[in-house]
C-alpha cells in the first residue's frame, strides 16, 4: 500500500492539532487524532485507534495499520482538520 502525504502537510496538522486541541500529559488530541513527540522533539507521532504514523529525521515516515480502509479513515481526518482549523 503506498501513502503519499506530504511532508509540509503532515506538519501543518501536527501543529494545528498542538494549537487547537486539548492537551493530555504530552499529548493533543483533536477530533480524534492524537499527536505527540519523542523526549527530544526530533520525532512527531500522529495516531488515530488503528493507526499509527510516525515522522521523524528527513522527512521520513512510517504507517503502521491494518487495512486500508483505515488508512482512508485516518487521512481523512488529517484533512478535515487542516480544513477546518
Amino acid at each position: 500500500m503506498k501513502n503519499e502525504l506530504d511532508s509540509k502537510f503532515l506538519l501543518q496538522v501536527f501543529d494545528k492539532i498542538r494549537q487547537h486541541g486539548s492537551k493530555e500529559g504530552d499529548e493533543y488530541k483533536l477530533m480524534g487524532i492524537t499527536a505527540f513527540t519523542d523526549h527530544d522533539g526530533y520525532t512527531l507521532y500522529i495516531e488515530d485507534v488503528n493507526v499509527k504514523l510516525r515522522f521523524g529525521f528527513h522527512n521520513q515516515y512510517h504507517f503502521d495499520y491494518d487495512s486500508s480502509d483505515h488508512y482512508d479513515s485516518f487521512e481523512k481526518k488529517l484533512k478535515q482538520i487542516d480544513k477546518t482549523y
